[in-house]
Formats: structure tokens, sequence, C-alpha cells
């Protein structure tokens, strides 16, 4: 990745480039135009000599008297910086200010010569042959009747041009250099100022980003960092009431959602959980942590194939699917899935909502086993009893002793009939009473209403030679609704002799721990299976039904004891073991709430 400059590093540079292109460019032309002022002066001042000396030596040339022109030049060139030499069209040397014409070679191959030779004023910058200086050779041609008949050529050395130049271009430098110097620190002032209010700015913004949107910018002078500096403190300010309004919403959201007793979870079209609710954490029964859930895919956090195939559905086809469906082997969760719109009605997810119906399921079941038990604890005794009353209409009067018998058995019909309507009634008593919170309570002596209960099953436990051992503070008193208690106690003691065999003995013990009543039934019948311990309070739940009803009772009695006790606000439990027998425990708190 390209590494991020600072903006005073882009604006200095610039300015600086700038500034020191324009000085060498103006530096360069200075030095330029000086150098062609001094090269044209020295040309108009070799021009000018060598025009003074036009009339003084034409004389000389018709005929050509060499001794004389040569005089000339050496008296001139001793007076003067220049040097002069007077030459033929044919390049011979007559005449020169600084040599001996023996000296001299023949000249016809100068440029300036050859140009004065055509009748041109000839000019020629070169280095000389002899002294082996820059010189500047000028030569002008005399001519007669349009032809030349001599040329004086008049040159000066360049170095006193290339000493002033020097000189010139050393001020320059300096100049420049300074003026540089100056140009840079300028540049840096006026590029600091630039990104100075740039820099205030993304400190704001940074400042921003964090939520401080109390932080205020400085107003610049300039007028266009002013308005910005202006605009993103409004911006600011609107920032905060926005972020707090969606802040607000969001957690209004989240309280809604987190008190939802239905599971949420939002997918977005990659099959992402992208929320999910406490409610639906509880119910997957894999962590409480909603965090984990966000961003994986549904596959990994929910395995189960039916609610796969409804999301997939419903994100492609955008139809709303429903099921039940069973989570680690006891829950049971209804799901529905339906598309998740935006503000736009654009599919953007899919949102399942998670029911835990266990117990509504639970209790559907348990409606439909009471009602076929209803119905089969009724019908039963009323077919029987139909049965038996058209006999003795057919004409099974007319024998007394058939008849007493059919009667004896329609009695003994009749007397379950009301022993089930009665448990019913009872049932139904408990319920609403609990229910309603109408449960009257006083302090009675537990140890009366357990041997109360005692004996009420004392005759049927004679019958089977069964001891009955109490195990009970004679002085423990509990806040109880008396009759009720003593109901409960009946029951299970009842059960507990008719499933106990012979010469056997059952248990019975009451203590209280702390602010709870506990009360122990024990018996060492046969016991009952561990599958059969969840539903064994149900109504009419038999264990094994041909011989519970071979010992009568009503299929209701354990199911009185469970809404006897939870009227009281406490709870019921068994613990079983087939070959071993069986121990009912009545646990009921001071306060109402179970233990």
């Amino acid at each position: 990745m390209k590494k991020k400059i600072r903006l005073i590093w882009h604006l200095y540079p610039s300015y600086l480039i700038i500034i020191i292109l324009s000085l060498v460019a103006v530096g360069w032309y200075a030095l330029s135009s000086l150098k062609s002022f001094y090269v044209d002066q020295a040309i108009i001042y070799l021009q000018n000599q060598g025009h003074l000396l036009e009339h003084e030596i034409y004389q000389y040339l018709t005929p050509v008297d060499t001794v004389s022109i040569d005089r000339i030049c050496k008296s001139i060139g001793d007076d003067a910086s220049i040097r002069v030499s007077i030459l033929l069209p044919d390049g011979t040397v007559i005449g020169d200010s600084k040599m001996e014409l023996s000296e001299i070679d023949n000249n016809a191959d100068r440029p300036e010569i050859v140009d004065a030779s055509n009748g041109k004023i000839g000019i020629s910058c070169r280095t000389d042959r002899k002294n082996h200086q820059n010189m500047m050779f000028v030569a002008i041609p005399l001519n007669k009747q349009n032809q030349p008949i001599a040329i004086i050529r008049t040159s000066i050395p360049l170095t006193f041009i290339e000493k002033s130049l020097q000189a010139l271009e050393i001020k320059i430098f300096v100049g420049g250099l300074i003026i540089a110097l100056l140009a840079s620190l300028l540049c840096l002032y006026i590029s600091r100022r630039i990104s100075r209010p740039i820099e205030e700015m993304k400190q704001g913004a940074e400042q921003f980003s964090k939520g401080n949107f109390t932080f205020k910018l400085h107003t610049p002078i300039s007028k266009e960092f002013s308005s910005l500096a202006d605009a993103m403190n409004h911006m600011a300010v609107h920032l905060e009431d926005r972020i707090k309004t969606v802040t607000n919403q969001q957690k209004e959201i989240e309280a809604i959602l987190s008190s939802m007793l239905e599971g949420v979870i939002a997918v977005d079209p990659e099959e992402r959980i992208i929320n999910i609710n406490q409610s639906a954490t509880t119910m997957l029964a894999d962590t409480n942590n909603a965090d984990d859930y966000i961003g994986r895919h549904i596959q990994e956090r929910f395995r189960n194939p039916v609610v796969h195939d409804f999301v997939r559905i419903t994100l492609t086809k955008g139809k709303i699917q429903q099921a039940d469906i069973q989570i680690h082997g006891k829950h049971v969760i209804n799901v529905s899935c339906s598309p998740l719109c935006d503000i736009s009605n654009r599919t953007i997810g899919a949102l399942l909502v998670l029911n835990d119906v266990t117990q509504l399921r639970h209790l559907e079941n348990v409606r439909r086993d009471f009602v076929a038990n209803v119905s089969h604890e009724i019908r039963t005794p009323l077919t029987s009893i139909k049965g038996f009353v058209e006999t003795l209409l057919s004409g099974a009067l007319d024998e007394p002793e058939e008849a007493k018998r059919f009667l004896n058995i329609i009695d003994k019909h009749v007397i379950r009939l009301t022993a089930v309507i009665e448990d019913l009634l009872q049932l139904a008593k408990i319920e609403q009473n609990g229910t309603q919170k109408e449960l009257d309570r006083s302090e009675g002596n537990i140890n009366d209403v357990i041997l109360a209960a005692i004996q009420v099953c004392q005759l049927e436990a004679d019958n089977k030679n069964i001891k009955i051992n109490l195990n009970c503070d004679k002085r423990l008193t509990f806040m109880i609704n008396i009759p009720l208690i003593e109901q409960a106690v009946v029951n299970l003691l009842d059960n507990a002799i008719k499933y106990s065999g012979e010469n056997s003995s059952v248990d019975i013990e009451a203590q209280q721990i702390r602010n709870c009543l506990k009360i122990r039934i024990r018996d060492y019948g046969p016991g009952i299976a561990r599958v059969h311990l969840k539903r064994l309070f149900e109504r009419f739940y038999r264990v094994d039904k041909a011989r519970s009803r071979k010992m009568g009772g009503t299929g209701l009695g354990l199911a009185i004891v469970k809404h006897i006790v939870q009227a009281h606000g406490g709870s019921v439990n068994v613990d079983s073991w087939p070959g071993k027998g069986s121990t009912f425990i009545i646990q009921i708190t001071k306060n109402g709430k179970p233990s």
C-alpha cells in the first residue's frame, strides 16, 4: 500500500520547486540577455574603431604602402586595447598592431574575412591560433567602386566579458539563493497556514468518529474553511441527535427481543446469523452468549435439517414455513420461518421465530389421554349398568336370586362411577382454589394430621398385616390446609398399602428443615419403573392398568395429591426402584414457593 503523505508536504515542495524553477529561469534569461548585450556592445565598439581608421588607411591603398599601413596599425594598437589588422581581399595581412607581418599567415579562410571579401561586415568569435585566447573579430570592407580593395579587422579578447558575466553570475546566484531561502520560509508558513485548518478538521472528524460530539472546531479566518468548520459542527450536532435516536431505538428493540418468550433469529441472504435474542440461545441450549452466534452460519449453530430447509426455501421462494421440531430429544420447538424485508419490501434475509411448545404439546397429550381415560372410566360402568338393566327388564326380575346378583353388580358400578365423579369434582375444586389463591391455612399439628390419615387406612393395613411406622415430632406444627393435607397423606398411604405385599411395612416420616416441611411415605412393594415416573401424577395414568383396576381406585389419587401440594405452593416427588419399593416426598414451604 502506498504511503500516505501529509498535505503540507504536498504543498510546500510544490511551491518551493515553482520558485526555484522561476529563479533559475529568470537567472538564465538575465545572464543570456547580459551576455548578448555585452557581445553587441563589443561588436559596436569594434565597428566604430574600424570606421575611425577608414580615411586614414584609405590614402595608403592606392598604391599599397605596406610600411605606412603597418606603422599606423602599431601606433593605434599601442594606444588602444584592441588589435587592428589591415588585410587585402585575398587574405594577405599588410598591417597588424600586435605582430610582425612576417609572422602572420594568410587569413583568407577566416570567417570574418570571407564575409568582408563579399562586401559584408564580418563578425566572428573564436580562439586565436597564436595566443589561444577567445577573441571577437569584426572585419569592415573598404570599397572602391563597390569592390573591396582592403579589409580593416578589429578584435578584442572576450576575457573581460567572461569576467564581467562571471561576477554577475555570482551575484545572481547569491541573490537567488537568498531569495529562495526567504521564499522557502514563506512557502512553509503559507503551507502550514493552509494545512493547519485541515489538520484541525481531521482531528475534529476523529473526535466525532469516537463519539465525542461535544468537540467543537475552531472557525478559521478563511471563508471556505470557516464554512466547512461550521458545517462539520452542525453535522456533529445532528449526528449526535440521530445516533441517540438510533441507539434508543436499538435499545428498545433489544429490550423487546430480550423480553420475548419466543426465540427470534434473523439471518442474511447468505444464511449467516445477524441477530438473535436470549430466548433463542436458551432454547438451543448451546450457549447463553448471543455474540457467539452473530456472524456464524445457521447450519453451524442450528443442526437441524428441517430448519435448514425452511431457511433455504424462504430465501429462494419467499414462502412461510412452520413445523414442530425436537431439540436434544426432550424439547419440542415450534419453528416459523418467514421472509425478512426492509422498508422497500425487498427481501434481505429470513426470520425464524421459535416457540417452546414442549409443555403445550405435553398438555395436549395429557388432555387427549384424560378425555380417553374419563370416557373409558365412565363408559365401562355405564355399559355394564345398561347391560344388566336390560337383562332385568327382559325377564330376569322374575328370578329373585339372579335379580339380586345383578342389582349388587349394578350397585358396585354405581359406587365406582360415583367415586370417579367425586374425585373429579374434588380435583376441580382443588385446582380452582389453588389458581385463585383462596386456600385456607391454619397452624396444624402434623403428627395429628398423619395419625388421622393412618386411622382411615388402618383397616386395610390390618387385612394385609402391614405395619405402619410413624416418625414425627409430636410438637411439629406448620401452616397448612389440614383436610387437604390429610387427604393427600391418605391417598399416598392407601397406594402404599395396596401395592405392598402381606406382612410388610410402610414408613412415614415428617420433619421441618429450615422453612420447609417434608413428609416421606415409603413402601417396600414391587416399585415403579423409571419410564413411568414422569407421568405418574397424571390423571388416570396407571403403571399396570389391569392390576390397578383389579385393586380398585379411580386413577385420580396421585393427581389429587399433586394438586393439593401445588395449591400449597409445594411439590411432590417420587423415588422408586423396581423390586425395592417406592418413596413419595411432599415438600411445602412457609412462603408458599416450591423449594
